[in-house]
């Protein structure tokens, strides 16, 4: 019998979400570092959820000994899941004009300033914008990717989860 066969399912997914995450982030990086894609205020925002989630899925697979502890653990990185994929898709949603992002990355200058605050503005202001797709594959961005995938992870970890309680019924 292999060490993993001995782990309780909590721990086993603690492990699938962290690499899962770790798979996101690191694609995240990649086109950062590697394709010179310059991620966005919100891109950014998409990170902060997967690194919570590789987090808590390893401390879900090193609380091994305690399944309960493990399961409280794989609750957080789910949760983190819904929360990156929900902000990959308020991100598509302000790449395709469904709805303004944030002042911070949409490029919009604000009303009414003077000549020395609209100097100020402009000279501070971010490069990269949250309402242009930098890159898609099928029509889907990078934003919508991190959405689709993470969602489904989440569920997929979610059904593990499920699997798991209704046993111990």
């Amino acid at each position: 019998m292999t060490v993993a066969e001995h782990l309780p399912l909590p721990s086993k997914l603690g492990l699938a979400a962290a690499l899962g995450s770790a798979a996101l982030l690191g694609g995240a990086y990649y086109f950062q570092y590697v394709v010179g894609l310059s991620p966005c205020e919100m891109c950014y925002w998409q990170r902060w959820p997967h690194m919570v989630a590789i987090v808590v899925g390893l401390l879900a697979l090193a609380s091994f000994a305690w399944p309960r502890l493990a399961l409280v653990f794989m609750l957080a990185a789910i949760a983190a899941l819904i929360v990156t994929a929900g902000i990959g898709v308020f991100h598509v949603g302000v790449e395709y004009h469904w709805w303004d992002g944030p002042q911070a990355c949409s490029g919009n200058v604000p009303q009414g300033l003077t000549p020395e605050q609209l100097r100020t503005y402009l000279f501070s202001a971010k490069m990269v914008r949250c309402d242009q797709t930098a890159w898609a594959m099928w029509g889907i961005s990078m934003a919508g990717w991190n959405a689709i995938l993470s969602g489904a992870l989440a569920f997929a970890l979610s059904l593990g989860v499920a699997t798991w309680v209704n046993e111990r019924r």
